[in-house]
């Protein structure tokens, strides 16, 4: 029987992931990734990198994509609580330029799984948030690209995080999405 709860959201392939968690007074325990629980679902990738980050009210990474090795990422919140997007770049899908968001929290534990082909990117809602991904392909920074947050073609709702927003200037400086041809995430199936 699968520890995990697999919710299909209105993106295929976009997938929220809740974890059995078992608790006692010491504690709790809960497994984060199970390779044949996630194949049954319909996230068969090999995770080949895992990366942490740790960022403050109001820093809002992304969104990024790679162009050269696309990435599939698995993703949740190890402290605090952010809102995590991710936006569908492929321009043969019946989604494209759609977007989903989830709050992913210390709290909930919830996880995010992202398939390749689409940007991705988070807002912190508390003071400090530790945010941890697994990806499939290595980080490329020859191949990497974005879409800007705020981009009103796409139309992504953040959440009000208390703070002015702050992000990095490279993310300040991409190209509307609608100018943008994804044509390296053509034929792409996630």
């Amino acid at each position: 029987m699968s520890q995990f709860n697999f919710i299909q959201t209105n993106i295929p392939g976009v997938q929220i992931i809740e974890p059995a968690v078992f608790g006692d007074a010491r504690g709790y325990f809960m497994e984060t990734y199970h390779k044949s629980d996630f194949s049954a679902a319909g996230i068969d990738r090999e995770f080949v990198q895992d990366n942490q980050s740790r960022s403050t009210r109001g820093v809002l990474r992304g969104l990024h994509y790679q162009t050269k090795h696309p990435q599939a990422k698995l993703v949740r919140v190890t402290r605090g609580e952010v809102y995590d997007v991710a936006v569908d770049c492929r321009p043969d899908s019946v989604t494209f330029g759609r977007w989903v968001g989830v709050r992913l929290s210390e709290d909930n534990k919830r996880m995010f799984y992202i398939p390749r082909g689409f940007a991705h990117g988070f807002l912190v809602l508390s003071d400090i948030a530790e945010f941890c991904y697994k990806c499939d392909a290595e980080y490329d920074p020859m191949g990497e690209g974005g879409v800007p947050y705020d981009d009103p073609t796409i139309g992504i709702v953040w959440p009000d995080c208390g703070a002015p927003v702050r992000t990095s200037e490279k993310d300040l400086h991409y190209l509307p999405f609608t100018q943008q041809g994804f044509e390296w995430f053509s034929g792409m199936d996630g």
